[in-house]
């Protein structure tokens, strides 16, 4: 059962559910697993089965040696262990390069899982290293390519969208907790997975490399090579160990198969795709713009990390937009220039304070880098020195449809991108605020002038009310007067909106009930989005009145 479990896995065949279980399953209620017939057929031509049976003699064999101490035997088997490849499968899987980028975004993060694991018994060391090095290769191809486009923290990790060659590649990395591994999920299933995935991975690098004329595997350019010490790599790993280490640096250029050459950039010539208007050329046009414009977003910036962020996230990111990342050389191999050097222009710090600050430099919580690559612009930095309560982390993978709920923090965004500055607006709700606050203090003290003087001003309406009564009474006879009529004017736009509805109306009536049943479930999902949307506007309103509240009971304990 788990060969052929393990080989549904290799070959892509998944279960399917039957419509009627119990019938299929001769009556029974219990829990079963079923396959289609013809892909239990198409399984048994595959020559790998062999390979299995192999193995599983060579592991009998193997037991009984060591069962009867016969070294030598033992010896033997090991040295003719059998072994078996899955390039045919993940060739016959995936017939052009394309179908394997499509289906990348669970390979990539199997094996970002897998590279995070520790060294225990759960899963084989060589599986664990083999994950890490493909991991990094395909974050230095990223960084290369310039091809990543939308980040994101998570409760679960961090999500990572890239465009490579045209294809939307989404994965996730998990933080670097320490974690023990629970006792409910089975490493095997998983461990089949990470087999078929590290194959295509190994793969898909090889190619990806070769299409930006980097060699493969990897190296690290030679002027980069040269700043990073020899005799510096040897103070953090073994000679077998420091070239991956110098890889998941991320902090140094790649060789490439032939060296780049720097020319004049050359425009291209643009020819109108069939069936394109001008509008939709120009429209293409400025796409591109923002794109080569959001590449270069840390073009010209020098950041230092500090000890307490997260390196290797924050590192990918700074170089995937041009720019240029060092760290303290006792953290990580790689750091190419110190916390003293000059020329750094933003340093991300992730504490309360910071004692000692360089003049021209400004000090940032990590936040900052995430938000400016999801807003595709460098933020203002007021909202995220140390210390500061940080804006909300928004999901740039949410896209607002229309009538939806739309945060107040994701329109100052819109409005910052369509090139307005909502920072005036916000120095207009400051004022209103506190001219707000002078106005109540002002309208309380006025208030209890005005309780006194109603008073008094009742108490004379009451006898007046009490004259006129008197009064009436002795006059009965009602005068009677005649009014002129006034003319209506016809609204026209009122009038075409109510025959308008008329008509919809009895367009309903006409319907079908099948029709009628559908229209009803289109109408209650658009009900129910807008009282969605009216429910999140009504909870952000309570929460920013009762934070107005608070800062307005803050600023009396101060005055008091």
């Amino acid at each position: 059962a788990a060969v052929t479990r393990r080989l549904c896995i290799l070959k892509g065949i998944y279960p399917h559910e039957p419509k009627h279980k119990k019938k299929v399953n001769k009556g029974s209620t219990a829990a079963r697993t079923f396959y289609l017939l013809k892909d239990i057929k198409f399984l048994l031509h595959e020559p790998i089965v062999n390979k299995f049976r192999e193995y599983k003699v060579f592991v009998r064999k193997l037991r009984k040696a060591y069962g009867k101490s016969e070294w030598s035997t033992v010896d033997r088997l090991k040295n003719n262990k059998p072994t078996y490849k899955l390039d045919h499968i993940v060739k016959e899987r995936y017939p052009t390069f394309v179908d394997a980028l499509r289906d990348l975004d669970d390979a990539l993060s199997m094996c970002f899982l897998f590279s995070t694991f520790p060294r225990t018994g759960k899963c084989h060391v060589q599986t664990i290293q083999l994950c890490r090095r493909l991991a990094m290769e395909f974050l230095n191809y990223i960084i290369a390519s310039r091809s990543l486009r939308k980040v994101f923290l998570s409760i679960k990790g961090i999500y990572y969208q890239a465009e490579v060659l045209g294809q939307p590649v989404t994965w996730i990395t998990p933080y670097a907790f320490a974690h023990d591994h629970p006792t409910d999920v089975d490493y095997r299933v998983m461990a089949t997975f990470t087999e078929f995935y590290t194959t295509l991975l190994g793969f898909v690098n090889f190619r990806l490399y070769h299409s930006l004329n980097l060699l493969y595997p990897p190296k690290i350019d030679g002027q980069a090579d040269v700043e990073l010490k020899p005799a510096e790599g040897k103070e953090y790993a073994m000679d077998s160990e420091s070239y991956l280490e110098k890889l998941s640096a991320l902090s140094a250029s790649l060789a490439r198969v032939v060296a780049p050459t720097h020319e004049d950039e050359v425009e291209m010539d643009e020819f109108p795709v069939e069936g394109e208007t001008a509008e939709q050329m120009d429209e293409r046009k400025k796409e591109q713009e923002a794109l080569e414009k959001h590449k270069k977003l840390f073009e010209g910036l020098r950041f230092f990390l500090n000890r307490e962020v997260p390196r290797e996230p924050l590192a990918f990111i700074i170089r995937c937009f041009g720019g240029q990342v060092s760290w303290d050389k006792s953290l990580c191999i790689g750091a190419t220039y110190d916390v003293s050097n000059p020329s750094i222009t933003h340093q991300i710090v992730d504490r309360p304070r910071v004692e000692q600050q360089v003049v021209g430099r400004y000090y940032l919580q990590p936040q900052w880098v995430f938000d400016s690559v999801n807003a595709k612009l460098c933020l203002p930095v007021a909202d995220y020195f140390p210390g500061v309560l940080l804006p909300p982390h928004l999901s740039p993978f949410v896209t607002e449809q229309e009538g939806d709920y739309v945060p107040p923090e994701k329109l100052k965004l819109l409005a910052m991108q369509r090139g307005e500055n909502p920072g005036d607006g916000r120095l207009r709700d400051e004022e209103s605020e506190e001219e707000d606050e002078e106005e109540e203090d002002d309208n309380d003290k006025e208030e209890e002038e005005e309780e006194e003087e109603d008073e008094s001003e009742k108490e004379e309406e009451m006898k007046l009310k009490k004259m006129e009564e008197q009064k009436t009474q002795g006059n009965k006879a009602l005068p009677v007067k005649v009014t002129a009529g006034k003319l209506r004017l016809e609204d026209r736009q009122r009038l075409e909106q109510e025959q308008q509805s008329e008509e919809k109306r009895l367009a309903i009536m006409m319907m079908k009930k099948r029709e009628k049943y559908l229209y009803k479930k289109i109408m209650f999902g658009k009900k129910r989005k807008v009282r969605e949307a009216n429910k999140l506007a009504a909870k952000r309103k309570a929460h920013d009145t009762a934070v107005k509240e608070e800062k307005k009971k803050s600023k009396k304990a101060r005055r008091a």
